[in-house]
């Protein structure tokens, strides 16, 4: 017997702006302007790299995130385009 489990299909990816306080991911990728996601690597914001949320202006814009033992302000709009890595495996097979 075989189960395949898939993501539900439409689901949009995570992107850094959805991280709450003290929430983590990994960074998949930059979807920014060439120069400015050049920067941001130059940062330390690399596909792979752990990115924790720490905290944020009264407003809420820019918030605060750690990255490669640094803080770095990012406004809301750029957080919203670095992309996180999902958690789960696209499928997963079970066999008995």
């Amino acid at each position: 017997m075989q189960l395949s489990v898939r993501k539900p299909a439409g689901r949009t990816q995570r992107s850094l702006g959805d991280l709450g306080p003290g929430e983590e991911g990994v960074l998949d990728r930059l979807d920014l302007p060439k120069d400015v996601a050049r920067r941001l690597m130059e940062l330390g914001f690399l596909p792979g790299q752990r990115v924790t949320r720490a905290q944020a202006a009264p407003g809420g814009d820019p918030m605060v995130y750690r990255v490669d033992g640094s803080e770095i302000a990012l406004r809301r709009e750029t957080a919203s385009r670095l992309h996180l890595r999902e958690h789960a495996p696209e499928a997963v097979q079970l066999s008995a």
